[in-house]
């Protein structure tokens, strides 16, 4: 029976402090794989500006919040972390999240969840960066940013930082279902029967 055998780290607790860890678990199997394109999710844009740095010589493309996510007319990347991160010749994606949107709309003005909001939620079940992760897929392939026949990395996380780095091959979110999570890189799985373990 034939079998790939890869690490996956497991973080005892979800959070930036797992950041730099992450992006270097990202760059290590991208470079065991060949593979060029990694998508990393930023609000700020701090998480961006650290991936630019310990993902050098890789292409990054940085998925922001869509401008009006928090308040209207306000967009939360920073512009001395967007210049920071264009600086090192990285993309910028902004756009109408792909579990977000109209769906959202309907929810916030109907109190009714939407599907798209409900297939978040269901993703959430692995952790927030899973989540994110298959969205800013979804983002990058609509945008033309990355191919549907050719795996990425993405980097994601727990409300802020980066936690959670996976393998997948990517597709529209039209197509939504043929989305495939190939590999666990790392992820936060706090209540793993060895996160309370001392060594």
């Amino acid at each position: 029976m034939a079998e790939v055998v890869v690490p996956c780290v497991y973080f005892t607790r979800p959070g930036p402090a797992n950041t730099v860890r992450t992006l270097e678990l990202a760059r290590a199997r991208a470079e065991a794989l060949g593979i060029r394109k990694v998508l990393v999710a930023t609000t700020s844009g701090a998480t961006g500006v650290q991936a630019v740095r310990i993902l050098q010589g890789l292409e990054v493309i940085v998925v922001t919040h869509s401008a009006g996510f928090q308040q209207p007319n306000t967009q939360e990347l920073t512009d001395a972390n967007r210049a920071a991160i264009e600086a090192a010749g990285a993309t910028i994606l902004t756009c109408q999240h792909a579990f977000g949107g109209v769906g959202r709309a309907v929810r916030k003005k109907l109190g009714t969840y939407e599907l798209e909001e409900i297939i978040a939620y269901t993703l959430r079940t692995f952790g927030e960066g899973v989540k994110v992760a298959a969205e800013i897929s979804l983002m990058a392939a609509d945008a033309g940013l990355i191919r549907t026949d050719e795996p990425v990395i993405a980097v994601a996380g727990t409300g802020r930082g980066a936690d959670t780095a996976v393998l997948l091959k990517p597709t529209n979110a039209q197509t939504f279902f043929d989305l495939r999570f190939l590999e666990m890189i790392c992820m936060p799985s706090p209540g793993h029967p060895q996160a309370g373990a001392t060594g």
